[in-house]
């Protein structure tokens, strides 16, 4: 009933509560992104762990969704949840917790600091939320953290 007449609430909550390989990297980064990773996954079926086998699971549930039409928002770590994904203007925004190597515990923190405030730099961030460096760095390399300045020193260029 939810997946046919409530079908992004479906999705959400099906991420949110079910889905144990969900990867924001992996599955968030557009349709083709994701049909490249499913074949890839595909052609060593017979070898995949059991986190990848999970991963698999969700690929192919994200693939229905894309089918549909929905999409997924990119993350803002000022509106995200730590472990519930959400509906915001017909998109789903994944959690916190979906980026790979960003733990529950990691997740909570950096919400929890996001909800004080706006950061200045990534090392303000870092020093607020108490999540690792090896966090910060893969919230900057998916585009997370686009725009934020590495530290807080204020840089004066003379001409």
């Amino acid at each position: 009933y939810c997946k046919v007449f409530y079908p992004l609430a479906y999705y959400a909550a099906y991420f949110s509560i079910r889905a144990s390989g969900f990867t924001y990297k992996l599955m968030c980064q557009g349709r083709d992104k994701l049909e490249y990773h499913l074949a890839e996954y595909k052609s060593r079926s017979d070898s995949l762990s059991k986190k990848e086998q999970d991963t698999l699971r969700d690929m192919r549930i994200v693939q229905e969704m894309y089918a549909r039409g929905f999409e997924f928002m990119p993350i803002d770590i000022y509106v995200a949840d730590d472990i519930r994904f959400q509906v915001i203007d017909g998109k789903i925004m994944p959690s916190l917790a979906s980026i790979e190597g960003m733990g529950e515990k990691a997740a909570k923190q950096l919400k929890d600091a996001a909800g004080k405030g706006r950061f200045i730099s990534k090392e303000d961030l870092q020093a607020h939320s108490k999540i690792g460096k090896s966090a910060i760095d893969k919230l900057s390399e998916l585009g997370i953290l686009d725009g934020m300045p590495d530290t807080n020193q204020l840089t004066f260029d003379f001409v």
